[in-house]
């Protein structure tokens, strides 16, 4: 268990509130690193790639290529950071010994799990955000379907937030957590479409790249604003809930067993 059972097993509302809000307040303390550095990193790309492709490359009709770029820089940039909000905040924890602070009080392993994911979904929409209204003004996006990026951004964010989870349990020290994000997360997330089109790609890596999962998320979230996409968004959304399932399952599974963090 990831914690003295309740007789019940339920969800505790308070318990889930306060791991939630010591999460949060987390990565805003360091707001300057947490949100500020990946808006900038995102405006760095934009500005670069902009630059050397805005003339060369049409991806998909009436569409400029920095308008095609900035959905993707905005989902990596939420991936990226959901990932980074679990993981780290974990493996923090097990390295220094606080753990143990999460792990006496009578939290079930769903709470522990929904209040670490949600604070990390919080982190990764609000970099997405930052992300969005600094390079929003070097572009002109439409909103062809908002319903679509809204259950997209949260797909992802949570999809990540539970690896980051997943990676932080399974991690001893942080030089795993960061072979975790560059072997892994890393790849997956530059691989995904967010700086071209699958279908430019020849037909061997067209269909590598419908075995990635991320590439789902990008496609979807890019549709909500041109209604043009590689793959039909109802297919990225199964594609994602069902990863999303997968993964909560493994995380939940290692949380309730105290896999890596009872020792």
């Amino acid at each position: 268990m990831a914690g003295p059972a309740r007789p019940d097993g339920g969800f505790a509302l308070q318990g889930f509130l306060t791991l939630l809000h010591k999460e949060v307040l987390r990565f805003l303390k360091v707001g300057f690193q947490t949100i500020g550095a990946p808006v900038l990193s995102s405006l760095l790309y934009l500005l670069i790639f902009s630059h050397v492709l805005e003339e060369r490359v049409q991806v998909f009709d009436g569409v400029r290529y920095t308008s095609f770029l900035l959905p993707g820089l905005v989902m990596m940039s939420l991936l990226q950071n959901s990932f980074a909000n679990t993981s780290s905040s974990v493996i923090q924890s097990k390295v220094t010994g606080n753990i143990v602070f999460v792990l006496l009080p009578p939290l079930s392993h769903l709470e522990m799990y929904a209040a670490y994911v949600l604070a990390s979904m919080i982190r990764g929409v609000s970099v997405g955000a930052g992300v969005f209204l600094v390079t929003a003004w070097f572009a002109h996006l439409s909103f062809f379907a908002p319903g679509w990026i809204v259950v997209f951004a949260l797909l992802g964010s949570a999809i990540l937030g539970t690896m980051g989870l997943i990676a932080g349990i399974w991690a001893d020290k942080f030089d795993q957590i960061a072979a975790f994000q560059n072997f892994v997360v890393m790849p997956l997330t530059f691989l995904s479409g967010v700086f071209y089109s699958v279908h430019s790609l020849p037909g061997f890596w067209q269909t590598l790249s419908r075995l990635n999962p991320f590439f789902y998320l990008v496609d979807g979230f890019r549709y909500g604003f041109f209604g043009v996409s590689d793959v039909p968004p109802l297919e990225a959304c199964a594609v994602a809930v069902l990863s999303l399932v997968v993964v909560a399952a493994v995380a939940l599974r290692m949380l309730s067993s105290g896999y890596g963090l009872r020792h």
